[in-house]
């Protein structure tokens, strides 16, 4: 199956596995050895797959000059759910329009799945699952783990203070966080910021704490639960995120419950058994669940390639 993603990015081309900002999208594009164009581009070559990722800033291209060159034309959702209902009233409709002229509406997560059904009525929507390139992260240091990492910064889009509230409980209160476009302003009177990452780095980063907390109300592609499922790193987390609770289901729990994510914080910091049940589960079932091989399998039904 020939298959190409257009995105705002301006590169031509495939994504290799050793690729250093291996981010979601790259990886989709990697593991399904995908070609990828610049969104406005047209491509001269015929494709039976074309997945566009809409710009969330500049949501403007047409979609049937896409049709031209790929049999099939699918919406890959960007970012939360809801964020297209922040455009004008011309660009949500004319959003509304494009996922309803689409022949597939990828989202995220199930929960996704079916707003998006509820929304449309399109009669094929799908989950495209988040999927990491063990490739482009190189070996990882066994090393011994300690402190807290928080998911995000203090805004409302990553529920920083939420994360950071209940992070204080652990490893004697000293809590880390990545530096994100969203960093406010003070933010280091709070916290440790890791400084700008790119992917590969981000990871090996990441692999020296020993607890994540992700206290995060905006769902998209959960790549932080992800990426500590993938290091054993139990992650505390919502639920409505695929790969938070699929991942790591003992640690995941109702919107806003942030009495249960206290109570979770507390065991793993003070029951050592717990602790290790967790991280050798969430280990496990990212092997079953999100590896590439599953990826790929999952995929290959979906479309009924051999």
């Amino acid at each position: 199956m020939k298959i190409a993603f257009f995105t705002e990015m301006g590169f031509h081309g495939k994504t290799s596995r050793n690729h250093p900002n291996m981010r979601v999208e790259f990886a989709w594009m990697c593991a399904l050895e995908a070609d990828h164009y610049n969104i406005k581009e047209i491509p001269t070559e015929k494709y039976d797959l074309g997945i566009i990722i809409i710009p969330k800033k500049n949501p403007d291209f047409n979609i049937s000059d896409l049709k031209l060159s790929c049999t099939k034309v699918a919406v890959m959702q960007e970012g939360p759910n809801w964020y297209w209902q922040d455009y004008d009233l011309a660009k949500q409709v004319w959003y509304y329009n494009t996922l309803v002229s689409s022949d597939i509406i990828f989202t995220h997560n199930e929960i996704d799945k079916k707003y998006y059904q509820g929304l449309t009525n399109h009669p094929d929507v799908r989950v495209l699952q988040s999927v990491m390139i063990e490739d482009a992260i190189g070996k990882i240091e066994n090393i011994e783990r300690k402190g807290v990492i928080v998911g995000g910064n203090f805004v409302s889009w990553y529920g920083g203070f939420d994360s950071f509230s209940i992070a204080q409980e652990m490893d004697n209160g000293q809590v880390f966080a990545p530096s994100m476009g969203r960093k406010q302003p003070g933010e280091e009177q709070l916290l440790t910021h890791l400084p700008y990452l790119d992917w590969r780095q981000w990871i090996h980063a990441l692999n020296q704490f020993k607890y994540g907390i992700h206290l995060m109300r905006t769902h998209a592609a959960g790549t932080f639960a992800l990426n500590c499922s993938y290091l054993g790193i139990p992650c505390i987390g919502y639920e409505g995120l695929d790969t938070q609770q699929t991942l790591h289901p003992n640690l995941t729990f109702e919107l806003g419950d942030l009495q249960t994510a206290r109570k979770i914080a507390l065991k793993l910091r003070d029951d050592l058994d717990f602790y290790q049940e967790q991280s050798i589960l969430t280990k496990q079932l990212y092997q079953e669940k999100y590896h590439e091989n599953i990826f790929n399998s999952t995929f290959k039904k979906q479309f009924k390639i051999s």
